[in-house]
């Protein structure tokens, strides 16, 4: 078997040894293995995991292989896509279709999904058809966290407690001072959110535009090894952030720094209530500002838009 091959940047030879190991191991022990190989590596990230093309069973597929041996993320992964994948295999909403899982090597397969990434497909249609391809995001999401909300009482200080953390490593003094300023309107915030209750459910952990891919008129969801029971409204506030933070506003309307049109879409896709829309989501909003640092890898014109954004999330959020 050939070692995976990189697709980008030279990555860590001896992470690449560690995962064609690995995986020769895991194929000598397991017959279901015996026609399945490695292709482009497309990320590692050095210590935790690896996602790399290959084949299994005859079919195309995408590996996640995890280097960590004390962390049962497959196996969770691997619970959460058995879970999902009978209620969302449709034509129009989707994920992608679990393949193949081994605990004891850590490794596991799910089918490669051919399409164009949501927000490339929004950055590259015309401009009149933009703001109507947010809806279906919203959609699939609705319809990902149906069978699994429930309404409990709100819990707004750990999130802010965890945006705090994160704000204090921000490099950039600028976006530091505004930071400052986020928090004292989310503080303000979160004690009107107090006393409320919040929906729950189990939600894709990392959805931001690029984990749905569009393939004419079905979007398939990717990359849900985050997923796990936590408020509605922080995946609404990834989608939107992902967007604003690189000043993507296909409606032309910015509101809490992001499009307006997004969250009008998340608003009608759960039929949010006035304290959902206006007290939890701003919020929730503030809270993944924050959460996502910058670093001083990003070019001039992110920190920019990075700082266009935040100044319109603190102008709003001074208003509500």
């Amino acid at each position: 078997m050939e070692k995976p091959r990189q697709s980008d940047k030279m990555p860590d030879l001896d992470a690449l040894q560690e995962i064609a190991g690995r995986f020769e191991a895991a194929r000598s022990a397991d017959p279901a293995l015996s026609d399945a190989d490695l292709g482009d590596l497309l990320r590692l990230v050095p210590g935790k995991r690896a996602v790399i093309r290959g084949r299994v069973g005859g079919r195309p597929c995408v590996w996640r292989i995890f280097m960590d041996p004390h962390d049962d993320v497959s196996a969770r992964e691997w619970e959460e896509l058995q879970r999902i994948w009978p209620d969302m295999q449709g034509k129009r909403y989707r994920v992608a279709e679990p393949l193949y899982h081994n605990a004891a090597h850590r490794l596991l397969a799910m089918e490669e999904v051919r399409g164009t990434p949501l927000l490339a497909l929004i950055r590259t249609s015309p401009e009149e058809a933009r703001a109507g391809l947010v809806m279906p995001g919203a959609a699939w999401l609705r319809r990902y966290t149906d069978s699994t909300e429930s309404w409990v009482p709100a819990k707004p200080v750990g999130w802010l407690k965890r945006a705090e953390r994160a704000s204090a490593t921000q490099p950039f003094a600028r976006l530091r001072t505004l930071e400052l300023q986020l928090i004292t309107q989310m503080t303000r915030l979160a004690e009107r959110i107090e006393g409320l209750d919040w929906r729950v459910a189990i939600s894709h952990g990392d959805f931001h535009p690029n984990n749905l891919i569009a393939d004419g008129e079905r979007l398939t969801g990717i990359d849900t090894g985050g997923s796990g029971r936590m408020p509605i409204y922080k995946d609404i506030a990834r989608f939107a952030m992902h967007m604003g933070r690189r000043d993507v506003i296909p409606s032309g309307r910015r509101v809490l720094g992001v499009d307006g049109g997004v969250l009008d879409a998340f608003t009608d896709a759960f039929a949010l209530t006035e304290a959902e829309r206006w007290r939890i989501l701003p919020f929730m909003l503030g809270v993944e500002a924050l959460l996502r640092v910058e670093t001083r890898a990003l070019s001039k014109s992110r920190i920019r838009r990075a700082r266009d954004m935040y100044e319109a999330l603190l102008e709003d959020l001074t208003r509500l």
